[in-house]
């Protein structure tokens, strides 16, 4: 009987997902709504995502319009934002908020690039450690008779392969965020 690789097939694909969502929030210098994803704004006093309490549109490629459902939100959402320090200048109007994308320098598009690079090996080091599970599981089975010793290496194997397949994934998907980034 081969080990089952799908639990960490799965958890690979986990990371990847997460990998995605920490850099969609990274900035850019082209307007992204997916970077007011974490923001939350104190609104009938609970905090509240900002896509429950407004509506937003990418107006340009630099700035993103927010518009409020309730306009008595309008003040709450401009102080999350100012709050935020996401590195974007925020103006409120009549129709609503204002969210501005500064271009980006060559210094801060490096230290963007560095943060990618950062989420990489925290993913990474995810893949590392599902490995090293995976791996550990494979020898007990192994020493409890459950697999014989050609499985255990043929699992070994299977798992490395994946390992290889993940790891790759993770640096196209930090790769194009880079390119991205630069322009």
């Amino acid at each position: 009987m081969a080990y089952n690789l799908s639990g960490f097939k799965a958890k690979g694909k986990e990371i990847e997902e997460w990998l995605k969502k920490e850099l969609s929030a990274i900035h850019t210098g082209r307007a992204s709504i997916a970077l007011l994803d974490g923001i939350r704004a104190e609104v009938y006093g609970n905090f509240m995502p900002l896509q429950q309490v407004a509506n937003m549109t990418v107006e340009d490629a630099r700035s993103i319009r927010i518009v409020p459902w309730d306009k008595g939100a309008m003040g709450a959402i401009d102080s999350a934002l100012r709050e935020a320090n996401l590195g974007v200048s925020v103006s409120a109007d009549d129709k609503g908020i204002r969210v501005i994308f500064p271009e980006l320098t060559g210094e801060s598009r490096e230290k963007y690039v560095k943060i990618v690079g950062k989420k990489l090996e925290e993913a990474r080091i995810s893949v590392r450690s599902a490995r090293e599970e995976v791996w550990s599981d494979i020898q007990s089975q192994e020493k409890d008779g459950k697999l014989s010793e050609d499985e255990k290496f043929r699992g070994k194997e299977d798992m490395e392969k994946s390992v290889k397949e993940m790891n790759e994934a993770l640096e196209a998907v930090a790769k194009r965020k880079e390119d991205e980034i630069r322009g």
